[in-house]
């Protein structure tokens, strides 16, 4: 069963895709830019309801959610607090790409005794300065130039190959689906702003980021797995084989021909990894439904 929800978090509307019947809860943050739920976690969605119940929410402002927030990892947190409290678990897994691996590690260091496990993909938040951060910097303060650039890019499949040459491995190599997908995104309108505020709040023009959770890795006491693409453009690899140093219970995993998109551009290796790290399928928390029952499904989805 698959299925698309809505949960009313402060004054946000929190849009998720919601599959699997049974199983242990996990929870997926997609990251910021050209993304939402679907456009990360599309295969992993799939693959992970067999075994587990799967909820991926869309942050203020992406896919169908909205709310007026700040932007940033610190507000993103609050926003996932607030999200987890509707669910009927005391603990979940938590899996983050890019911006939202920052948003769930950022909830784990504050609420440990809610995460079973956690995996950080491509992560935000494992370092103080990003090499590539200032061509999106700059775009981001010139007004109307994102927008433009992002209305042009969306003018073929070609053009689309170009924009993602600059964030993964092999753009020529990328399936058509995640290419459409990327492009869907591309064409909707403003689909692009909320990742403007969030570069304003947190990248600076010399490649600093507000977020930086180095410091705090070593008091981290959920098992973590850190998955990342070797050939990652936009967030450094040394990263994450930093935070599997500092983490107590960490396991690497180094995805070979891959950027920073693991979860699309190595989808069966990227399954395979995450699947192995979460929690044993058959030993599952039963759900404390409320009298109004299964929350969030709204309509039935073959997407």
């Amino acid at each position: 069963m698959s299925g698309t929800g809505v949960a009313t978090i402060g004054d946000c509307r929190i849009a998720y895709r919601r599959a699997g019947t049974s199983g242990p809860p996990i929870v997926l943050c997609h990251g910021a830019g050209i993304d939402d739920a679907t456009v990360s976690w599309r295969h992993a969605i799939d693959v992970l309801a067999a075994d587990y119940r799967v909820y991926a929410l869309d942050w203020p402002g992406y896919g169908n959610s909205t709310g007026d927030v700040d932007h940033t990892v610190e507000t993103y947190v609050d926003v996932l607090e607030g999200f987890l409290q509707t669910l009927p678990f005391d603990r979940v897994s938590l899996a983050g790409i890019s911006m939202g691996g920052g948003v769930a590690l950022g909830y784990a260091l504050d609420n440990p005794d809610r995460v079973e496990r956690l995996a950080l993909v491509d992560s935000y938040g494992l370092g103080g300065k990003l090499p590539s951060a200032l061509q999106w910097k700059v775009l981001s303060r010139i007004p109307g130039a994102t927008e433009f650039g992002k209305i042009a890019a969306s003018t073929s499949t070609k053009s689309v190959r170009m924009v993602l040459d600059s964030l993964v491995a092999d753009a020529d190599r990328l399936p058509d689906r995640f290419v459409d997908d990327v492009r869907r995104k591309l064409m909707e309108p403003g689909s692009i702003r909320a990742f403007e505020e969030f570069q304003n709040n947190e990248l600076s023009f010399s490649g600093r980021v507000a977020t930086n959770f180095v410091g705090d890795l070593e008091s981290l006491s959920v098992p973590t797995l850190l998955i990342h693409g070797r050939d990652d453009p936009l967030v450094p690899v040394e990263w994450s084989k930093r935070a599997a140093t500092l983490i107590p219970d960490a396991e690497l995993t180094l995805v070979d021909d891959c950027g920073h998109w693991t979860p699309r551009e190595r989808p069966d290796r990227f399954n395979e990894h995450l699947r192995n790290w979460l929690p044993d399928p058959h030993h599952a928390p039963e759900p404390q439904y409320t009298k109004a029952g299964m929350p969030g499904v709204t309509r039935a989805s073959g997407d």
